[in-house]
C-alpha cells in the first residue's frame, strides 16, 4: 500500500491525491485502505520516515569522533552511503524533496532535513579546522552543494540505466573531494600564450 501511494504522491502531488485514488491504484475500497492506515497523511509520514531514517542514521554516526578517523574521512564516507541510501530509497526521497511544509508531517520531515544538513555543515566545519579542506567556503554551503549534488539523482539515476549504485556513489565522492582537475603532473601552460 505505501510503495502505490508512494508513487502516486510523487506522479500526481500529494495534495492532488485522494484515498480514492489509492484505492483505485490498489483496486481495493476505500473502507479496506481505512481499515489500515488512518488516511494519507499517516501515508505521507511513512514515507518520510523511510525517506530520512537510515541517512539520519548515517549522518549521526559520521558527526561522532571515532578513534582512528578524521572529520575529513567520516564526511566523505557519509557523503558516498548518502548516495546509496538514496538510490535504495529513491522514491521516498523523490517525494521528500517535493515536500514543502504544508501539514504537521512535512514541518517535521523539513525540520528533521534541516538537522541533517546541520550535522553535515558540522562535519564540514571539523574537515575544516582539521586543514583538509579548503575553509574559505561557508560550511554550510558546502553541506547544501553535497546534498544538492546527491538529491539531483532523482531526477536522473534509474536502478537499470548506464551506471550501477558504486559507479555513481565513487563519481560524486570523487568530483566532490578531488574535483575535476587531472592528477597527472604536467607543468602549467604559461599564461602569456
Amino acid at each position: 500500500m505505501l510503495r502505490a501511494a508512494v508513487e502516486l504522491f510523487n506522479r500526481k502531488g500529494y495534495d492532488a491525491t485522494s484515498m480514492g485514488d489509492l484505492a483505485r491504484e490498489l483496486g481495493l475500497t476505500k473502507p479496506a485502505i481505512y481499515h489500515h492506515v488512518a488516511g494519507k497523511e499517516q501515508l505521507l509520514g511513512q514515507a518520510l520516515d523511510d525517506a530520512l531514517d537510515e541517512l539520519t542514521a548515517a549522518v549521526a554516526e559520521a558527526s561522532r569522533e571515532q578513534e582512528g578517523t578524521t572529520a575529513y574521512g567520516r564526511l566523505r564516507a557519509v557523503v558516498r552511503r548518502s548516495v546509496e541510501v538514496l538510490v535504495a530509497h529513491q522514491p521516498t526521497v523523490t517525494l521528500l524533496l517535493r515536500v514543502r511544509g504544508n501539514s504537521e508531517v512535512e514541518l517535521t520531515a523539513l525540520e528533521r532535513r534541516r538537522w541533517i544538513d546541520d550535522r553535515l555543515a558540522e562535519l564540514v566545519a571539523d574537515a575544516a579546522a582539521e586543514g583538509s579542506l579548503r575553509a574559505d567556503v561557508p560550511p554550510a554551503l558546502v553541506s547544501r552543494l553535497l546534498f544538492g549534488m546527491v538529491n539531483s539523482l532523482v531526477e536522473w539515476y534509474r536502478p537499470d540505466g548506464a551506471y550501477d549504485t558504486a559507479t555513481v556513489a565513487d563519481a560524486i565522492t570523487a568530483i566532490a573531494f578531488d574535483g575535476l582537475a587531472r592528477h597527472e603532473t604536467r607543468p602549467a601552460p604559461d599564461a602569456r600564450q
